[in-house]
């Protein structure tokens, strides 16, 4: 099998910090990775600058991994590579950076029409990861009109934690292809990849949000009002 070169720079590349990202509440940092004459801009997100939160167990750079794994597994393409490795400040997680449109998030490209697809895509991937932070900022649309979904730190709870912006589909069927993919994924269990990541609690909530979906067939509707971040950009 052909080597994933963004996949090789992330793993062997040398890290150098460029700066701390703004407005982060953990340890968030522009960095450029090196590898040989590749190199790329990455997000790296170190485990001792994670801040303790009192309703989930410390992991966000290892949740982000399991992200971007899900992600595969299911065929979505949603979630920038990102993977686990040292780095200057310790261990933790590197995702590939986005260059991105960062006027554009969920509401503006919702408004938009053109990507709804992929926002289905992306609420069905919320609602099977149990994403209880999809703020608006975190949908963007990269320089070549893709779409995709970072900040997946607080994903994964085995109690059920969802709070996105992306509700203005409920009620809606679940397109076919989503629900196939779901299903493929369901037949074959938890892939190891992904398995490592998750502790057993937690994969078996995993299956049980992807029976959830399948079952339901449709995107719930939020009845309480109360499933949304703050703030929502």
């Amino acid at each position: 099998m052909r080597a994933d070169p963004v996949r090789c720079v992330l793993e062997l590349g040398e890290i150098e910090i460029e700066g701390r990202m703004p407005w982060s509440s953990n340890g968030t940092f522009l960095c450029r990775v090196t590898h040989g004459e590749q190199w790329l801009r990455a997000i790296y997100k170190p485990r001792r600058g994670e801040r303790p939160l009192w309703d989930f167990p410390r992991g966000l750079d290892r949740r982000e991994v399991a992200a971007h794994e899900l992600s595969e597994a299911l065929g979505w393409d949603l979630v920038p590579h990102t993977i686990l490795r040292d780095g200057p400040l310790g261990a933790g997680s590197v995702q590939r950076f986005v260059e991105a449109d960062f006027e554009q998030h969920y509401f503006t490209l919702y408004q938009a029409g053109h990507h709804h697809d992929r926002l289905r895509a992306m609420c069905a991937f919320d609602l099977v990861a149990n994403n209880t932070d999809r703020k608006s900022g975190h949908c963007l649309v990269s320089v070549a009109d893709e779409l995709f979904g970072i900040d997946h730190g607080l994903c994964f709870h085995e109690d059920f934690k969802l709070r996105t912006v992306i509700w203005e589909f409920a009620g809606e069927p679940v397109p076919a292809e989503l629900l196939s993919d779901l299903e493929r994924f369901r037949a074959g269990g938890v892939p190891p990849a992904l398995a490592e990541l998750l502790d057993e609690a937690e994969q078996e909530a995993l299956l049980d949000r992807v029976d959830l979906v399948l079952d339901l067939g449709h995107f719930p509707l939020d009845e309480s009002g109360h499933r949304y971040p703050w703030p929502l950009v």
